[in-house]
């Protein structure tokens, strides 16, 4: 498998040096592609073989990486190198072990660099993609490549567009709370066994009606809503892509709030099952946190107040503090507040000044405040401490107490949460608090516990100034039965209702760019939107010219999208026959989000080839189906970062709960256990002008930090290209090795913490893999030295203790500290065994160390006389009985002084302890002449003497 070095007089012709180890790498990369040494078959279709799957299997993946046009730093295979040990490890076991890796190549990053170089995304990406896995490939991956796929294969598209109309297709029934087709619906509204969602008999309907009926039931519908316009990008993003400060996640642009007709994904509908099933997942408890407090369910009560004729609805956990109401607040864009200020006084006169912003009118400050507010985020407007707002020259009516209280408009109250109207209890809330202060308005103390004039008091009391003449008296409650009593009063009063109200907004699923899906939906002349049959897909994304987005001034919040797709007319205009005869359509110009293929693609790397489903159920079943009663399925591990938490994952939740509902997949979740990965960061340096320079020319002395001469200053951060930190794994594997990347990326610490790269720190992995060469191959000679030699118990304690620990931690994903048991065990034999090393002793090693340095493994395990792969070779197993000591050391201190070590018999009693210490020499030595006059044992631990 490998040549000798070009040795010189200095270097021994088969030491393991990075020569010799690139040229093991690479031929043992091309046995694993020539022998398919890592391809898991399937129970059916064109990846099964005959004869039966192994009883366990193991899926496990890695989060779709974006192939980007800069290439890899080291910070990035970190993941896939831990997921390729644990994989590995596993083989070992005698699992069936799917592991693969495709690229999520749709989306903004991709077309954004598109832009930049000025060639086509799809070449740029193609060449990225060809990048990213020769240097992949490097790093000795054991991936099933027959599995590997990129969204922005029309054959893989073909079947996200697929999905796409399996939800479009579907509707939400509460009743059942599970996803059914849409077909069902139609059959009961037309039997007349349910009504519209206005309660209109649907089979007295137009037909144009009716198809509005039933877009109000899909779980995918346009809906003209406040979306966030993006100018400078040129598209809307989501929530979750917009920035605490209003800014565009990727771009940093200006993001507006703005009013238009886009596809929404009713994720809403699942709000419930979403929150509860995390239950079963083994997910880190800081991503379901996250999760549930973005889905943000939460029970209380939708209160009425009477303004000018109008019902103004609240959403509150706090029913039990409406006595503290002292003024309301509604959102900016609220639907009523321009009915309010038309019904209003019109004018301004006698009102404090704080409460106008210096407009004369209502209606002035209305206007006025809201174009300051325009470019806020929700989260920008949420977090904001400083508070602004403007009286809307009304008051309403609080329905407890009948006082009249002030309405204000003010951008803490968003329209995306709750009924876009709040009650305000500036005593009990912080928020509240904040605004009263600000205008001068009332602030009354409804739960006993601190001085509210000062500051809300938000902890727990007992509720006081809480009565009425009406029958609601919630003195001296504490807070859950007040909050009982007082929902119960509110309903028998027609006032309001009990609620469940959630943070969680629909998906906004439309982008207007060019390097997306498209969508497989066409408009007919009257812009009724129409789904494409299934043998009419894929709609493949048009090859054009200009691609670029029309992008605007980013300051520019009256702008209005216009798709890159737009200008492709010959695409854009279609005739087709959707069953009525040949008409003219017109295909949407937007493209899905680019968290549209990554959302379900665990379910093709099960089935890549199948042309005539997705994923062939049975094939699905055995990969990430139920596995016992109450188990939820899915992905076996999946290693990814914590920044996805409520982007992707709660995405793929979604997609793949419908899919579920509609019988497609028999797991209920796509991820049964995720693991987050920590990163690896770097130092960074800056010049006097705060630019950054090249890290790799810094050099250091005393203490201090020069590039070129001068003086930087050193900082920690993010590796990446903008910081001028990037180590290229190319060069880590030229230098060293892959073996030696990998060995050091494991052992810098646990796998999901961050920790710092130091490229000088590599040549320690290195030492240790020519150590376990030199046990094996005499450098000189190229001979094995291991021989039929006999074995001592203390090379068994050593062994089997080795076995036990490195088996545990690799089924943990403790590979750090698998490395430094290795480490220790090379170490002993080392200096056990100077010349020849028992082959018992070295075998078990090699195996051992496999998974996480495969190359010098499959090599020593060839020249150790085997044939094949050591892929697939049994793990070690270890015998308990060398797992016990038969004896311990103790330490001995003398006045708090350690001065001696014995050995002692591990069953040994105290007075035997003792005795054996006193006869110590140096223990002896230090009682001469002095009296002993107290002695303590710690079984198992030490012993202490105390002498005058």
């Amino acid at each position: 498998m490998s040549t000798p070095n070009d040795g010189t007089a200095s270097t021994p012709a088969f030491r393991y040096t990075p020569q010799l180890a690139n040229g093991i790498e690479r031929s043992w990369q091309q046995y694993w592609v020539d022998n398919g040494t890592f391809n898991a078959p399937n129970p059916v279709g064109d990846l099964a073989t005959d004869g039966p799957l192994p009883e366990d299997k193991l899926f496990v993946q890695d989060m779709f990486p974006y192939p980007s046009g800069a290439g890899l730093h080291v910070g990035h295979p970190l993941g896939y190198i831990a997921t390729d040990v644990y994989a590995r490890f596993n083989r070992m076991l005698g699992k069936n072990v799917l592991h693969t890796l495709g690229y999520d190549a749709f989306g903004l990053p991709a077309e954004q660099y598109a832009i930049q170089t000025g060639t086509h995304p799809r070449t740029t990406t193609m060449a990225n993609i060809e990048n990213m896995r020769r240097q992949l490939d490097a790093l000795g991956l054991g991936h099933d490549r027959r599995r590997s796929v990129a969204t922005t294969d029309p054959e893989y598209y073909r079947w996200t567009q697929w999905i796409f109309l399996q939800i479009y297709n579907s509707w939400f029934d509460e009743t059942q709370q599970r996803a059914r087709p849409i077909a069902e619906l139609i059959t009961e509204l037309e039997a007349g066994t349910r009504t519209t969602k206005g309660g209109a008999d649907y089979r007295e309907l137009s037909s144009a009606d009716k198809q509005q009926a039933l877009d109000e039931f899909r779980l995918v519908y346009r809906s003209n809503s406040m979306v966030n316009w993006c100018p400078g990008l040129g598209t809307v993003l989501a929530n979750e892509e917009v920035t605490a400060d209003g800014r565009s996640e990727r771009g940093n642009f200006p993001v507006f709030r703005k009013n238009l007709s886009q596809w929404m994904m009713r994720i809403t509908a699942y709000s419930d099952r979403l929150i509860d099933d995390l239950e079963l997942l083994d997910w880190p408890e800081k991503v379901k946190s996250m999760q549930r407090n973005w889905i943000g369910r939460s029970r209380g009560a939708e209160v009425d107040f009477a303004a000018q004729g109008h019902t103004l609805r609240v959403f509150t956990t706090r029913p039990d503090t409406l006595f503290g109401a002292t003024y309301m607040v509604l959102a900016p864009e609220h639907e009523l507040v321009d009915a309010l200020v038309a019904g209003g006084t019109g004018s301004y006169d006698g009102v404090d000044e704080r409460w106008t912003s210096n407009a004369a009118t209502p209606a002035e400050a209305v206007a006025a405040y809201r174009a300051a507010i325009a470019a806020k985020s929700d989260i920008e407007r949420q977090e904001n401490k400083e508070k602004t707002g403007v009286f809307l020259g009304v008051y309403a009516t609080n329905p407890v107490n009948g006082a009249q209280i002030p309405v204000f408009i003010a951008d803490y109250v968003l329209t995306g949460y709750g009924t876009g109207a709040i009650m305000a209890v500036p005593a009990h809330d912080e928020r509240d608090h904040e605004f009263a202060t600000a205008f001068g308005l009332p602030i009354v103390e409804v739960v006993a516990g601190g001085d509210v004039s000062e500051a809300a008091w938000t902890g727990d009391g007992t509720l006081v100034n809480s009565a009425n003449t009406s029958g609601l008296d919630i003195n001296g409650l504490n807070k859950a039965e007040a909050i009982e009593r007082t929902i119960a009063w509110l309903v028998a009063e027609g006032r309001g209702e009990e609620k469940i109200q959630y943070k969680l907004r629909d998906w906004l699923f439309a982008r207007q760019r060019y390097w997306g899906e498209p969508f497989p939906v066409v408009y007919d002349t009257d812009g009724q939107a129409h789904a494409l049959p299934e043998e009419m897909l894929p709609v493949e994304l048009p090859e054009v010219e200009d691609y670029k987005p029309v992008s605007f001034d980013p300051e520019d919040a009256d702008s209005e999208p216009q798709p890159p797709l737009a200008k492709a007319k010959e695409w854009v205009e279609v005739e087709l026959d959707l069953g009525d005869g040949p008409q003219t359509y017109y295909r949407d110009t937007n493209v899905m989000p680019q968290w549209a293929g990554s959302s379900w693609y665990q379910l093709r790397y099960i089935d890549p080839n199948n042309a005539e489903k997705f994923v062939d159920l049975e094939n699905e079943r055995y990969w990430t189906g139920p596995q016992f009663e109450g188990d939820c399925g899915g992905v076996d591990l999946y290693v990814g970062g914590v920044e996805h938490a409520v982007l992707h994952l709660l995405y793929s939740r979604f997609w793949h709960k419908v899919l579920f509902d509609l019988g497609h997949v028999t797991s209920v979740e796509p991820y049964r256990r995720l693991y987050n990965q920590g990163y690896i960061q770097a130092y960074a340096y800056t010049d006097a002008r705060g630019v950054y320079v090249e890290a790799s020319e810094v050099e250091e002395k005393d203490g201090k930090f020069f590039h070129n001469g001068e003086e930087v200053t050193q900082e920690y951060g993010k590796m990446g290209k903008s910081l001028k930190n990037a180590v290229a794994p190319d060069e880590i594997c030229e230098n060293y090795g892959a073996d030696t990347l990998r060995v050091y990326e494991m052992s810098m610490g646990p796998l999901d913490t961050s920790r710092p790269w130091a490229t000088k720190d590599v040549v320690g992995a290195q030492r240790f893999l020519q150590r376990l060469w030199r046990l094996v191959v005499d450098e000189e000679t190229g001979d094995v030295l291991a021989r039929d030699l006999e074995f001592s118990d203390e090379d068994n304690k050593q062994l089997h203790r080795t076995i036990a620990g490195v088996s545990d931690d690799y089924a943990n994903l403790r590979v750090n500290t698998v490395v430094a048991k290795l480490i220790e065990y090379v170490n002993y034999l080392t200096k056990t065994y100077p010349e020849a090393v028992p082959a018992a002793a070295v075998e078990p090693l090699v195996i051992m160390t496999a998974p996480v340095a495969p190359h010098i493994a499959e090599e020593l395990w060839k020249r150790l006389g085997h044939t094949g792969t050591v892929t697939f070779v049994d793990f070690p197993t270890f015998e308990e009985k060398w797992l016990v000591d038969d004896e311990i050391e103790l330490p001995v201190q003398i006045n708090g002084k350690v001065r001696a070590r014995v050995k002692v018999p591990a069953d040994a009693d105290q007075d035997a302890v003792v005795a054996r210490v006193l006869e110590e020499p140096n223990v002896a030595a230090h009682l001469e002449g002095k009296n002993l006059v107290k002695q303590i044992v710690v079984p198992g631990r030490m012993v202490n003497l105390v002498v005058k």
